[in-house]
């Protein structure tokens, strides 16, 4: 069983087909799969200027971004600690930044409170649209065939598919982005769009052969990937080299943005005091969020999100280590038992 507490972002069990962890794991890394990404935030800019407010407020290049592009993101206050991470979308007229549930609350006032002359206007899409996650070493090769669009290459890239989903509501249903990402490994996309063009997608998928998959399985793969969660694995007191995602999410030549300072000033010094990493637990019990791992009796890491690994054979959490003790195959101690520093992805 997974160790974490469900997230209200991903339906917690298919709707139809009985419930097979294992069965919807192979799907979503072998075959394909689709989980319902409930209550997403999404968040949209429009207007000549929406790059370059965006850019001051984040950590990476957002004004190289070509339609079609994406990258991913950490927002910051100016205290460098992170207030928001996740996925940047650009498209010919906008930009979308996409990240877990709830995020809305915090990060549109801060996006208005820094919003002075901008010609930028800002719209929480989170309850207009709807996104699903289609993942599988097949995924790629299903949505080209339903929709005759070949999907994204890069990381972050994104497409639209014009609504040409048998089942979709009408021809004037308007186009659904799908966005290339590493939630749950390389082969993974975010379909996303208006709601009753998504759940058309969705019928298509499922009448394709696509396999409904839930929380419990996309965590399984979640984690293998080493995709950290705000809200979960990485939270405001977090700054953004301890994620060690510098070169997916940091840009360190963009210039000046809110929380800079801080950014440059670890880079120079070379090194956090704690930095998210992969760790493999020897027993066959899944740990909870919180739990600690010692060395020499001294408190060195706790875990933030864990899940049995079908690839490893064993349970493998995310967690934050000390610094000393995060090269891979390091060995820690929990109530538990042992447990080893791994190097992501798998």
């Amino acid at each position: 069983m997974n160790g974490t507490s469900k997230p209200n972002d991903i339906e917690s069990a298919p709707a139809a087909g009985g419930h097979d962890p294992r069965a919807e794991y192979e799907a979503l890394t072998r075959g394909v799969a689709v989980a319902r990404l409930l209550q997403r935030t999404q968040i949209e800019f429009t207007g000549d200027d929406r790059a370059a407010f965006l850019h001051n407020l984040c950590t990476n290049d957002i004004r190289r971004l070509q339609p079609g592009q994406g990258c991913e993101a950490f927002i910051t206050n100016v205290q460098g600690k992170t207030i928001g991470h996740g996925y940047v979308f650009c498209e010919a007229s906008s930009l979308l930044f996409d990240t877990v549930p709830g995020q809305g609350a915090t990060l549109l006032p801060h996006l208005e409170k820094y919003h002075i002359r901008e010609k930028v206007v800002v719209h929480d899409r989170s309850t207009e649209w709807s996104e699903i996650l289609v993942a599988g070493d097949q995924a790629g090769d299903l949505v080209h065939r339903l929709s005759g669009v070949s999907p994204p290459v890069g990381r972050c890239d994104s497409v639209h598919v014009d609504p040409l989903f048998p089942e979709r509501p009408s021809r004037s249903a308007p186009a659904i982005s799908l966005r290339r990402v590493d939630l749950c490994g390389p082969q993974t996309f975010l379909l996303s769009g208006e709601t009753a063009a998504i759940e058309a997608a969705w019928a298509a998928l499922l009448g394709a052969g696509a396999r409904s998959c839930g929380h419990e399985t996309v965590e399984m793969a979640r984690i293998e990937a080493g995709t950290p969660l705000f809200g979960q694995d990485i939270t405001d007191k977090n700054l953004p080299q301890e994620l060690g995602r510098d070169a997916l999410a940091i840009s360190f030549t963009k210039g000046c943005y809110l929380g800079q300072e801080t950014v440059a000033r670890i880079d120079a010094l070379g090194h956090v005091n704690q930095t998210l990493r992969g760790l493999r637990f020897h027993r066959q019990i899944v740990p909870t969020p919180g739990t600690v791992l010692t060395a020499a009796d001294k408190t060195v890491a706790h875990v933030t999100s864990a899940a049995f690994s079908p690839r490893l054979n064993a349970p493998l959490a995310l967690g934050y280590v000390r610094r000393g003790q995060t090269a891979a195959g390091t060995q820690l101690r929990s109530s538990l038992g042992e447990a080893t520093v791994v190097e992501f992805p798998l």
